[in-house]
């Protein structure tokens, strides 16, 4: 499961995947109609037929990810994610993972900041086994003590080698835990170390009381099927499941930023990194959703391909070793839009720092070209019709918009979005929101290999904020 679970884990990846190379006109494919139905225990159903294969995706999203949890089980999300699979009053540890391979399926399960999935995917004959199965694990999961005190062990080492041993993993979670104050978005997906350690076998009963509900989840279906049969076999496995009365969601709103907030960390690493992060609005927040677009054309822009003005302007012209740009479109909360960039050997971060910085400033007082914004949507909209041949992502699409609280029908709706961003609409939104007063900045200035660790910090180095 750690391809995804990777995926999801470290970031929460942008819906907008600027990157596909178009070289010849695409024309956007009519999309299949989804079908909705609400069961009775709140168990939201969407349901999208694709016949091109005899295959079906099956997903079950559920509305809370590491942004919901409180402090001290930070990550808690993500260790829960970990013991869905070891085992419910019917099915030993392992062994819903062992029907799904021995029907020649694929599953697996992802961890955001907003929301947690599972899925599988296998031959379309062999839905109601899934929908059995996942049923099962939610209304019946066991949690056994010591099947816990090993899977912490996992979640641990997990940790061990994507963030104490990764310099850029922990300058991104300093940048985070730096940028927000109040927002659930301020602690990382896997949590803090000292809160893992704590974990106890109540905190996951808990989690899985508070949450794994009908009432708290969605279920997508993609592939060759028919709907009503998949709200019938929906009403056989999942209407069974008792809805919960869920406690009402604490506002966890960020605080406004009034100045420029700048963070160190000093660590042994091959190189030095800069990381900076505007606080903007994602589709959920804008007060206008042009908004979101034009900040995702924006980050096209930046580093959306090989031919990009980070790439083009400053990479090819040997003036920094690599850098790229990160928007997340379908953020639940106010989130970044971030610019990472390593320097050339012996160059100084504050000079990497002042190269990012004219491109921002490009951007706010330059129009973008036609050609440019042409070449950015035309590359949106391919790889939006590439993504069609995908069950998973069409499903995922569906599922993500719905849980973090969009209407689903508007990931039919992106292209289109995409496509009426103006220039004047980019430069309106880099004018607005890359200011100083939203900006934070970590650095990663590497340390001796055998400098002494601070072990009272989140991620076991030296973090200086200021």
């Amino acid at each position: 499961m750690l391809p995804i679970r990777r995926l999801f884990s470290n970031a929460a990846p942008s819906v907008v995947a600027l990157t596909a190379a178009l070289i010849f006109p695409v024309v956007m494919a009519q999309a299949a109609e989804v079908h909705e139905r609400n069961l009775d225990n709140g168990l939201k159903v969407l349901v999208l037929p694709d016949e091109r294969a005899p295959v079906v995706t099956h997903q079950v999203w559920y509305k809370v990810g590491s942004a919901d949890e409180p402090g001290g089980i930070t990550g808690i999300a993500h260790m829960f994610e970990h013991m869905m699979f070891k085992g419910t009053d019917n099915l030993g540890p392992g062994e819903f993972s062992d029907i799904i391979a021995r029907l020649g399926g694929d599953e697996n399960a992802f961890t955001g900041r907003d929301f947690t999935g599972y899925f599988q995917t296998l031959a379309a004959d062999e839905l109601p086994t899934m929908m059995r199965w996942e049923a099962d694990r939610m209304a019946n999961l066991k949690l056994d003590a010591e099947e816990f005190a090993r899977e912490k062990e996992v979640v641990k080492e997990e940790w061990r080698s994507r963030v104490r041993d990764t310099p850029n993993a922990r300058l991104n979670q300093l940048l985070y835990a730096t940028a927000f104050a109040s927002s659930g978005y301020h602690h990382p997906i896997i949590g803090w170390k000292t809160d893992i350690d704590a974990y106890t076998i109540e905190d996951l009963q808990a989690w899985y009381h508070n949450h794994y509900a009908p009432n708290n989840a969605t279920l997508v279906v993609v592939g060759a099927v028919d709907p009503d049969k998949v709200f019938s076999l929906a009403e056989q496995h999942y209407g069974p499941v008792e809805k919960r009365d869920l406690a009402p969601t604490k506002p966890r709103e960020e605080m406004p930023q009034h100045g420029l907030k700048r963070a160190q960390l000093s660590i042994p690493a091959q190189l030095p990194h800069l990381s900076m992060g505007y606080k903007v609005p994602s589709l959920v927040t804008a007060e206008d959703s042009r908004q979101a677009y034009a900040l995702a054309v924006a980050s096209g822009i930046l580093a959306g391909d090989s031919g990009a003005r980070l790439n083009n302007d400053l990479v090819r012209q040997g003036k920094l070793s690599n850098a790229s740009t990160g928007y997340n479109l379908n953020a639940r909360q106010t989130t970044l839009f971030t610019l990472d960039a390593t320097p050339k050997e012996g160059q100084p971060l504050d000079e990497v720092e002042a190269l990012l910085r004219e491109q921002i400033e490009r951007l706010k007082q330059e129009p973008v070209g036609k050609d440019e914004l042409d070449r950015i949507k035309a590359q949106v909209a391919a790889s939006d019709v590439y993504e069609r041949d995908s069950l998973f992502y069409q499903g995922m699409k569906l599922g993500m918009y719905e849980t973090v609280g969009l209407d689903y029908r508007l990931a039919d709706r992106f292209v289109e979005g995409i496509r009426a961003v103006t220039a004047e609409d980019v430069q309106a939104v880099a004018q607005t929101f890359f200011r100083d007063q939203a900006l934070t900045i970590a650095t990663l200035e590497p340390a001796p290999a055998d400098a002494t660790p601070n072990q009272q910090t989140p991620t076991g180095g030296v973090d200086r904020v200021h």
